[in-house]
């Protein structure tokens, strides 16, 4: 059954914001206070995680107060009424964060892709909301992260495996009769020498990789009416080089074909670019003509901003130190974003998506990150003797910081207020507004 489409009153606002909702606005609002959680996994579990709050101010009970935290998205207020619409806006109205861009540059990475289920989260079962195509969010981040994946399984090679095939054959039988076709759509009509045969044949054509041709379909003609995904040369050149690989491959699949599919190991790409598939089939709703609207129904969705900071910055990483940077280095209960060693650096590494480290400090972050540098475990990695002090880096996003780390001195600016703490700023990609 098709989601019921609302049209209502949306209200847009930038990620971490904090301002009034006058009462001219407010008025269908019937509770004291709104608020929606990210509930997927993440390492911190405190109020950040909250994507809005919404609160009635106690000196004017005409009024709301909202808090958005540091996820863009959609979702209802009051159902059927009200929507929010959060935006990526960087510290500055005049700029828009590139969070393509910086899903892009991350996934250059294989070893990132198994991280992107954990960043966003969409509720399918809650009504569609009425936005146009430039408010947008979720499609184009659902098919970056598609076409990524696509990426890896056709430098791999598609998966061969033996698939149901039914044909009507002249002279030759194959396989098993289906003797009622042949009956019905052979015999009656005269054409004695047709048989109607089920076998199995080997190769590319199998139910997964056309669910992916199906899903791929969609994504092409989706591709031209969108121009910050149009004018994206990395993309372009990544369609480019998956599109060729289908050409034996069709695109009819029904959904209900493929429910119960094993991935072997070596293919394991697939059991993510095959749930992403279905999420594309259904945001369009099987039909590509859906593709080119300038109106589209979105299901309220988040996507979480800090966790794609934090793989933007992976990225940026694995750039200059490739596997000598560790991600999400579990220990006792403790979950460092990134340990890094090599011949010039041993440190633990946090990437925290606030602008106040632009003229300050948390010190709560530095108490974290210092706590990590004191675990047993972590001297042990590093091959560091007891009592030896480990240095700590913050990345934090600055509009004029470093584009990449190549040639920068992870220990250029310490922290004044404490010792062997850095911090660095490097830049996100922006568009213009």
């Amino acid at each position: 059954m098709k989601s019921k489409v609302l049209s209502v009153k949306l209200l847009s606002y930038n990620e971490h914001t904090e301002t009034i909702i006058g009462s001219d606005i407010s008025t269908t609002f019937e509770k004291e206070s709104y608020q929606k959680r990210f509930e997927k996994k993440h390492k911190d579990k405190d109020a950040s995680l909250a994507c809005f709050e919404i609160n009635r101010c106690s000196h004017n009970k005409d009024e709301y107060k909202i808090k958005t935290g540091y996820f863009i998205g959609l979702d209802w207020i009051e159902e059927g009424e009200t929507a929010i619409h959060v935006t990526p806006k960087y510290n500055n109205n005049a700029v828009e964060v590139d969070y393509i861009s910086m899903l892009l540059s991350s996934l250059r990475h294989d070893s990132v892709t198994k991280e992107i289920d954990e960043l966003f989260e969409v509720e399918w079962s809650k009504p569609n909301i009425d936005i146009t195509q430039k408010q947008d969010l979720l499609t184009p981040f659902l098919i970056v992260e598609f076409l990524s994946l696509l990426k890896q399984i056709v430098r791999k090679g598609l998966k061969n495996s033996y698939y149901k095939v039914e044909n009507n054959l002249y002279g030759k039988v194959k396989g098993k009769i289906q003797v009622s076709k042949t009956i019905k759509k052979n015999l009656v009509k005269s054409k004695d020498l047709f048989t109607y045969c089920s076998y199995e044949e080997f190769g590319v054509n199998n139910k997964e990789n056309r669910l992916l041709k199906k899903a791929l379909a969609l994504v092409k003609g989706y591709l031209p009416t969108y121009s910050q995904l149009t004018n994206n040369k990395d993309l372009k050149n990544m369609f480019n080089y998956i599109n060729p690989a289908f050409e034996r491959v069709s695109d009819q699949i029904e959904l209900s074909e493929i429910r119960n599919t094993k991935i072997n190991v070596f293919y394991k790409e697939y059991e993510q670019a095959l749930k992403l598939a279905k999420l594309i089939l259904k945001r369009f709703g099987y039909n590509i003509s859906n593709t080119k609207k300038d109106s589209v129904q979105s299901p309220p969705f988040w996507i979480d901003m800090t966790k794609l900071f934090e793989l933007y910055v992976l990225g940026l990483l694995k750039d200059r130190f490739q596997n000598e940077v560790k991600f999400q280095k579990k220990y006792q209960g403790n979950e460092l974003d990134y340990l890094l060693k090599n011949k010039d650096y041993q440190m633990v590494i946090d990437a925290k998506y606030k602008p106040l480290y632009l003229s300050g400090v948390e010190h709560n972050d530095i108490r974290q990150v210092s706590g990590y540098a004191r675990l047993k475990r972590v001297y042990e990695d590093l091959k560091k003797e007891k009592g030896a002090i480990i240095d700590c880096l913050i990345i934090h996003p600055d509009l004029n910081g470093f584009e990449d780390l190549s040639n920068v001195d992870l220990k250029q600016t310490e922290i004044k207020e404490y010792h062997d703490v850095y911090k660095i700023g490097v830049k996100l990609p922006l568009i213009k507004l």
